[in-house]
């Protein structure tokens, strides 16, 4: 992961609603309507968030009819937080 790229990801995952829907699609794909309620914000926030973590190359949408899904696009982001998250435990 370049210097740039790393950065990027960090700053997305920096926000608590982001990383909170992080969390949630690490367990597979889910629709914004399965999202929004789960992270409890209104569901135009949540299409922002999505929007932010697509953009920095996290996950990756999909059209369903009239639906949108989301799901992780790296499994890079699964380690990312796995260590992330061993860390603050260990501390």
């Amino acid at each position: 992961m370049a210097k740039n790229n790393t950065l990027n990801v960090l700053k997305a995952l920096s926000d608590k609603t982001r990383l909170e829907i992080v969390r949630l699609l690490l367990n597979g794909e889910r629709c914004v309507c399965q999202i929004f309620p789960h992270v409890k914000r209104t569901q135009s926030t949540v299409s922002t968030q999505l929007a932010t973590l697509e953009k920095a190359g996290l996950i990756e949408s999909r059209r369903d009819g009239k639906k949108i899904f989301y799901k992780i696009k790296d499994n890079k982001v699964k380690k990312i937080l796995k260590a992330a998250e061993s860390k603050v435990e260990e501390d």
